[in-house]
């Protein structure tokens, strides 16, 4: 394959078993990363129960169109021998019913997983706090079953990739770079990136490209809004997060974190919350024009504690450069973007009540009428419709350890991420 150059040791060359006889009977399911949280004392529902099924029965014909679209898979940026087609094409010719189910089972678990949700795992990925749930325990089976059945592999698999247009765009983009090794592997590792988020982000979100160092409202597969935003700095990184936004704070006191506590301590401005024997617990900040926050932040739970803010120092949008917060996202005219977002599908918060509340001075939690996801992503590489490609600074030095997983056969030698990594 032209795009992936690895000095990856061959395949063996003689069938080996991949389906284990026996798997457990019950697997958690995946969780929705978005989905809202359960109201206290709410029932949750009861963990489906995934049937243990006997493996599939793969024909000769169904076979090969595995093994042609393996070997193709060079054009999603991933490497055909990742997927063991020697070894289903050892079995095709062995023509051997049950030797080549085998195969094709092994072939499609892999292929399957890696289109859907990536090939890069665990720790490659790098502060990466998104779950996927484009492919939940079973799901894999039921569409092989159905691809089996008449709906065909090739369309089968091709229905597991991302939907977005700059993943299509990237994919333009790899064949155009044909020949050139570094800008080849920055496609391939951000393809990859695209397909660890869900296949579907929604029919409305907020996107925050970190490199590109921009905040974006999609509606639609339409960019509806779009302004600058400042992210962490080397020392204290912005993570990658999949969260919901259900409001803002406006008005917000800032909660200061424990790593900046010694930073404020005794400071004019700063609040100090005492536990009950008299020592201080923590700091908060006051609304009011010194707030670091500004005047406003979103209410979007993390375990992380990142969200979109406003900032009480605008001309540092301006900065050529703009990674200098705590890993927070600063974003330029979030006012706006408030407005816009409280404003939808019928909500009462007007313009003019979000002015008053902010004059009035009062803390005031506004909430959506519909949350929304927000994508915090490290997207290196952007490509343009004509297959050209515009590269943003890897400020963060996450590349290195995916490029090495993509070229690791299991997606994530850990020997080698961490020489990546130096």
């Amino acid at each position: 394959m032209a795009q992936v150059a690895t000095t990856r040791a061959p395949a063996p060359s003689a069938p080996t078993a991949a389906v284990p006889a026996v798997r457990p009977a019950v697997q958690p399911a995946r969780v929705d990363p978005l989905a809202p949280e359960p109201a206290p004392g709410t029932a949750v529902a009861a963990e489906p129960v995934v049937p243990v099924l006997p493996p599939a029965v793969w024909t000769p014909a169904q076979a090969l169109e595995l093994s042609t679209y393996a070997k193709g898979v060079g054009r999603e940026g991933l490497d055909p021998r990742d997927y063991d087609v020697s070894l289903l094409d050892v079995a095709l010719r062995g023509q051997d019913p049950a030797t080549i189910s085998k195969a094709a089972n092994a072939t499609w678990e892999k292929l399957a997983r890696d289109l859907a949700l990536g090939h890069v795992r665990g720790s490659a990925r790098v502060q990466w706090f998104v779950k996927d749930p484009d492919l939940p325990e079973g799901r894999s089976r039921e569409l092989l079953d159905r691809a089996l059945g008449g709906a065909g592999i090739a369309a089968t698999l091709d229905g597991l990739l991302p939907t977005h247009p700059q993943y299509g765009s990237l994919k333009a983009a790899l064949v155009k770079a044909e020949g050139d090794a570094a800008t080849l592997g920055k496609i391939r590792l951000n393809m990859d990136r695209w397909r660890w988020l869900p296949r579907d982000l929604g029919s409305r979100y907020i996107i925050v490209n970190v490199p590109g160092e921009h905040a974006t409202l999609v509606e639609n597969s339409v960019t509806r809004w779009k302004h600058r935003a400042i992210a962490g700095a080397v020392k204290t990184p912005t993570p990658q997060l999949a969260v919901q936004a259900t409001g803002v704070i406006l008005n917000p006191w800032w909660e200061v974190p424990p790593s900046l506590s010694a930073e404020v301590a005794g400071k004019g401005g700063y609040v100090a919350v005492k536990g009950k024997d008299g020592k201080v617990q923590r700091w908060r900040q006051p609304p009011g024009p010194g707030n670091a926050l500004g005047k406003i932040k979103f209410v979007m739970y993390n375990p992380q504690n990142i969200y979109l803010h406003d900032t009480n120092n605008r001309g540092l949008f301006d900065a050529r450069s703009r990674f200098l917060s705590h890993g927070c996202i600063r974003t330029e005219h979030i006012l706006d973007l408030a407005a816009e977002l409280l404003g939808d599908d019928g909500g009462e918060w007007t313009q003019a009540r979000i002015d008053e509340t902010l004059t009035a001075k009062k803390t005031v939690q506004a909430n959506f009428v519909k949350p929304l996801p927000v994508y915090i992503v490290y997207f290196s590489v952007a490509a343009l419709t004509d297959g050209n490609v515009v590269r943003y600074a890897d400020l963060y030095k996450r590349d290195a350890p995916v490029l090495a997983a993509l070229n690791d056969r299991d997606g994530g030698d850990k020997a080698k991420v961490r020489a990546a990594a130096r």
